[in-house]
């Protein structure tokens, strides 16, 4: 496929609600920081009470102020990820941070051969589906997710994070989609799984547009 541009951006998909759904995430954080300080080292909830009831008269018996509660759970820390490992089809890479294009789609790697995660969903190895991106080819060869199409269930995909462990993953199978059809819904669903999405371009090439129609979507589940 040398001498095709594949470009990733404008190409993956509609994050359902856009750039509306980063800012939303934002409202709520500060919402809750508003009225009850960010819980403490661990991840375990912390809630302040409000101690005066309202319309008090002066004389009456006011309650004492209810003491701070501190929950015990806790929220296991998952640190970034840093590299990807695809064993069976000789992918190593580095993983840059993605972020969000003008148009409301998954910005692309600005290096055809590092893949990158897109950061305003789950880390892998949290709970809901972690979004990987990669090109497949670029005008000078085959670029880091040229042979995404090879993997098939029970491949072995390994995302290293920032703190030095490992999220291993088990891939259960992968789609082609055209573009104009991508299932949003289906690649960023909420769940409490934890899941690797990893997407490419894919199908035929459209030399009048510069781009493939199709993307080829990959899903790995966390392995046991």
């Amino acid at each position: 496929m040398s001498g095709r541009l594949s470009r990733v951006t404008g190409t993956v998909g509609r994050h359902p609600g856009g750039v509306v759904c980063g800012v939303c995430a934002v409202l709520l954080v500060g919402a809750v920081a508003g009225s009850a300080r960010s819980a403490g080292e661990g991840g375990s909830d912390r809630i302040t009470h409000a101690s005066a009831a309202r319309g008090a008269r002066a004389g009456d018996d006011v309650p004492s102020p209810v003491p701070t509660f501190r929950s015990v759970r806790t929220y296991p820390a998952v640190a970034d990820p840093v590299r990807l490992r695809i064993p069976s089809i000789g992918v190593v890479t580095d993983l840059q941070h993605l972020g969000l294009a003008a148009d409301g789609t998954v910005a692309a790697p600005t290096e055809w051969q590092t893949a990158g995660w897109y950061d305003r969903g789950p880390r892998p190895g949290q709970p809901g589906p972690a979004v990987i991106v990669g090109h497949v080819d670029s005008r000078s060869g085959p670029a880091v997710f040229y042979r995404l199409t090879e993997l098939r269930p029970g491949a072995k995909v390994l995302v290293d994070r920032a703190d030095g462990t490992t999220a291993g993953f088990t891939v259960t199978g992968h789609r082609q989609v055209a573009k104009s059809q991508f299932p949003a819904d289906l690649v960023y669903a909420p769940t409490l799984e934890r899941i690797l999405r990893l997407v490419t371009c894919g199908g035929t090439f459209d030399a009048g547009t510069g781009h493939y129609r199709d993307n080829i979507i990959v899903t790995a589940v966390a392995a046991s």
